[in-house]
């Protein structure tokens, strides 16, 4: 689980970008782990658990699949089965990265936690207000990573309420409105949320405009609940992604598919692998810049600051006990000599020596 104190963890978001097929989802597990990322995401469902046979798509789903069908058709084409996880996992394990899947229904959140025991769970924005989920998942234990895209704060916090009961030593197998709202109100359940929960900031449009993305955003969810924050990217390219992480996203997640130009509900908000790969070296590079935020010299400063200071130094020739002016003393390159701070006490003072023009002051 990642957390404050360690590197961002970068998800590739294969989801269904599989388009239904094992060989392709192990296309992309190995395009995942080329490209650096640190976890490699799916998606676990059953159509008919997930949708009605009446649910529409988005628009952008039907764009993106060239047909006017329905959810169910689209979605069912689209599921992984129980063997696929498997295969998925032993082949994430061989490749040193780590396999993560959002949970959309009950018997395939209890795949993930029971059969699979996965650690993390992630569900996607439209499960936030899903709360018999929600709370099936905080019951097992698991940690969780939640978007929140579609979502205003008090939505948020109803779901953290959810969390917060479930993560509890006493859930009740019926709870009311009520015990989510008093799960929440108690301090030391909502600390309980910050080793188990992270939010991530997301806008649910596939791709998202730069103008709706809304990062600071982030720092209200930070702000707001206390628990750490992340970014779910639907925009195109990687600048958004890139600059959540300067902005303290200590989680990205991104789709990743093979060709972008395939038919499917996704392809065409997401990366392919060698953009992929430079999301993941620049924000692997905005880390190393980030540093730890204390204001001191840099090591390779030093060596700068003797060449790009200055001195107190003598402007002409000045005899030995001669009264230092503004005439005969100033500031110049080198800094190796006193800091020109102690200009108005030398000129208070007279030469111990005698000095040369151009000459470092050193008494």
């Amino acid at each position: 689980m990642a957390s404050e104190s360690r590197p961002v963890e970068i998800i590739a978001e294969a989801g269904v970008n599989h388009n239904g097929s094992l060989e392709l989802a192990r296309k992309l597990v190995h395009a995942a782990a080329d490209a650096g990322a640190d976890t490699v995401k799916f998606q676990t469902f059953k159509a008919a658990a997930l949708v009605t046979r009446s649910a529409p798509k988005a628009a952008y789903q039907a764009r993106a699949t060239q047909d006017d069908g329905g959810q169910f058709d689209m979605l069912f084409k689209l599921e992984l089965g129980e063997d696929a996880h498997r295969d998925l996992i032993a082949l994430c394990a061989a490749r040193g990265i780590r396999f993560l899947s959002s949970a959309f229904d009950h018997a395939s959140l209890r795949f993930l936690t029971d059969d699979l025991n996965l650690p993390v769970i992630k569900f996607g924005s439209g499960e936030l207000s899903n709360a018999p989920l929600l709370y099936q998942a905080a019951r097992s234990a698991k940690s969780i990573i939640l978007s929140s895209g579609m979502a205003p704060l008090g939505d948020i916090e109803r779901a953290l309420g959810v969390l917060a009961l479930g993560y509890s030593g006493h859930p009740s197998d019926r709870p009311r409105r009520s015990d989510f709202d008093q799960a929440w109100a108690d301090p030391a359940q909502r600390r309980g949320l910050r080793e188990r929960v992270v939010l991530l900031h997301c806008t649910s449009q596939y791709p998202t405009p730069v103008d709706e993305v809304n990062l600071r955003a982030m720092d209200t969810l930070r702000a707001a609940f206390g628990l750490p924050v992340g970014y779910s990217d639907h925009t195109a390219g990687t600048t958004v992604s890139e600059a959540a992480v300067a902005r303290g996203a200590i989680v990205i997640e991104k789709h990743l598919t093979l060709d972008h130009g395939m038919v499917g509900p996704d392809h065409g908000a997401s990366l392919e692998p060698d953009d992929f790969a430079r999301m993941v070296a620049n924000i692997r590079a905005i880390e190393a810049a980030l540093g730890d935020g204390i204001k001191v010299p840099s090591r390779c400063e030093l060596d700068t600051a003797d060449v790009a200071k200055k001195s107190l130094v003598a402007l002409k020739p000045i005899a030995a006990g001669e009264h230092f002016n503004a005439e005969n003393l100033g500031v110049k390159r080198p800094g190796s000599g006193i800091p020109p701070i102690a200009y108005w006490e030398y000129l208070e003072r007279s030469a111990k020596r005698a000095y040369a023009a151009d000459e470092l002051i050193d008494l």
